[in-house]
């Protein structure tokens, strides 16, 4: 990197320019950095040594190679931590503790190394094949599994190749390493994370995942693997150390910290978060008075099922009730589906049956101009409804106030898929906590509703309608779970709402 060159050279003068400054915003600081040669990350390291105040995302202080979490140990800091929407760290930290390897990836950075990194390769793909043919029995291995622990000849080869790959770079440090570099950044963290593996984390084994495309993407050698995979299958594999618990990683950080303070909306129940994120038992939890009055937002209840296999014959009664609140009070609507595909097919419904209502969508794979021109769409005179992903982009963080959102649709209970993984989350929450169910898809799923209701009142005089639109959000285990100033002190306003031919399952 041209940045780097004398960068401490630079420095002095770049850090008294970016000190006059003062307020460091990402612009300023670039500025800053780049009028001088420097590179601008490195450049907001130096500079939280002088400052008062730091905002950043979550990794900064929580990830495994998190900075401020490093220069407050070094420097002995007092540091007041505050988290923002902290009700996506547990999710957040999750994934900055797991890690995967690919077979894939292994075989497509082997033609790029040199021959000492190849005999260490080699090695490691030799008990890929091991580990992928496995116990074949009579059927064959399972092409999913949980695996108890890794196999120590397969930590072991990864060791040596990673040792391998570490004297290379130290003896080319000029060299440009191209795919080399990544692979081995994957291959260390993965090997950190092997060594800290316990029952906070799932070791996976995907026997069919990543294969290799017809890419040019060359083969095992034959010497190296002892029953040749078919070359349909090259590539085929996949191991994840899936972290489920963070508490234990982030124990350090916690206590490093002389005030952690979390803010969320929804930090209910306490027990949830306190016990996922490890906090200490000295921590005190403070409901703040909300600042919106109960009849602000008129909360009902659609009494259809929107599970998999009844959402066909239920789908014309949920967009007519759609239709029906976009007549009663015309306006800008968010409408929240559980997937993509259940979105589409509720869209198109709606455009058949009420093709007067216009109609926007989130797509996949939206992009940052794409995502402002969704949120353009709803302005004050407008009206029409935009149909998003619950847990997606919108779902949160979406300040439309005024008439610029009026209701929204909630066309699903929130709960992650019923798939083997979380079949397997379920089971250790249930070991680790007795209330595996509630942890791995209730409270997560209510956690996306109320903050996908939360988009329609902002402010001090917004009012709006939210719909339920689920016939389980009748049941008192998840109207305990909903916001407690939506209705009045002991109960909450969720009516069944009235459809002469609402389908009732």
């Amino acid at each position: 990197c041209p940045l780097a060159h004398g960068f401490y050279d630079r420095l002095p003068a770049a850090r008294a320019a970016a000190a006059q400054a003062g307020w460091l915003q990402p612009a300023a600081l670039r500025s800053v950095a780049l009028a001088h040669g420097v590179c601008p990350y490195y450049l907001g390291h130096e500079m939280v040594r002088w400052a008062d105040v730091v905002v950043g995302d979550y990794n900064y202080y929580f990830d495994r190679s998190a900075m401020l979490y490093a220069m407050t140990v070094q420097m002995g800091w007092r540091v007041a931590v505050l988290v923002d929407e902290a009700h996506n760290l547990y999710a957040r930290a999750c994934s900055m503790y797991s890690a995967d390897l690919t077979h894939a990836e292994a075989l497509a950075v082997r033609p790029l190394v040199t021959p000492a990194i190849r005999g260490r390769l080699d090695a490691l793909l030799n008990q890929w094949q091991f580990l992928l043919a496995g116990d074949a029995g009579d059927g064959g291995p399972p092409p999913w599994e949980l695996l108890d622990t890794l196999p120590e000849d397969w930590v072991r080869a990864l060791q040596k190749l990673n040792t391998a790959i570490a004297e290379h770079l130290n003896d080319h440090p000029t060299d440009a390493h191209g795919a080399l570099l990544p692979f081995y950044f994957r291959t260390l963290g993965f090997a950190a994370l092997a060594e800290a593996l316990a029952d906070h984390s799932l070791c996976e084994l995907d026997r069919l995942a990543n294969p290799v495309p017809d890419s040019g993407a060359a083969a095992p050698a034959q010497a190296v693997i002892d029953a040749p995979l078919q070359p349909d299958d090259w590539g085929a594999g996949r191991l994840a150390l899936r972290n489920v618990v963070p508490a234990p990683f982030l124990a350090s950080r916690i206590a490093a910290a002389d005030t952690l303070v979390l803010f969320s909306a929804t930090l209910y129940p306490q027990d949830y978060d306190h016990n996922l994120l490890g906090l200490p038992d000295s921590t005190r939890h403070i409901d703040v008075p909300t600042p919106f009055a109960p009849a602000q937002l008129a909360v009902r209840v659609v009494p259809v099922s929107t599970q998999r296999g009844r959402r066909a014959g239920t789908l014309d009664t949920l967009v007519d009730a759609m239709a029906r609140q976009f007549a009663r009070q015309p306006g800008n609507y968010l409408a929240f589906f559980s997937s993509f595909d259940y979105l589409a097919m509720a869209r198109d419904r709606l455009a058949q049956r009420h093709p007067h209502i216009p109609v926007w969508q989130q797509s996949r794979r939206m992009d940052e101009p794409g995502r402002q021109v969704f949120l353009d769409s709803f302005v004050e005179t407008g009206q029409g409804i935009g149909f998003a992903v619950l847990g997606g982009v919108f779902g949160e963080g979406v300040d439309l106030p005024g008439r610029r959102l009026v209701g929204a649709f909630i066309a699903t209970l929130g709960l992650p898929q019923f798939d083997r993984v979380n079949a397997a989350v379920c089971a250790r929450m249930e070991a680790r906590f007795g209330r595996g169910h509630d942890y791995t898809y209730v409270y997560p799923g209510i956690q996306k509703v109320v903050q996908a209701a939360g988009r329609v009142v902002r402010t001090e005089t917004d009012t709006g309608t939210v719909l339920l639109m689920d016939q389980r959000y009748r049941e008192a285990r998840y109207q305990t779970l909903l916001p407690a100033w939506w209705g009045a002190v002991g109960h909450l306003p969720l009516f069944d709402w009235g459809l002469e031919s609402a389908t009732m399952d």
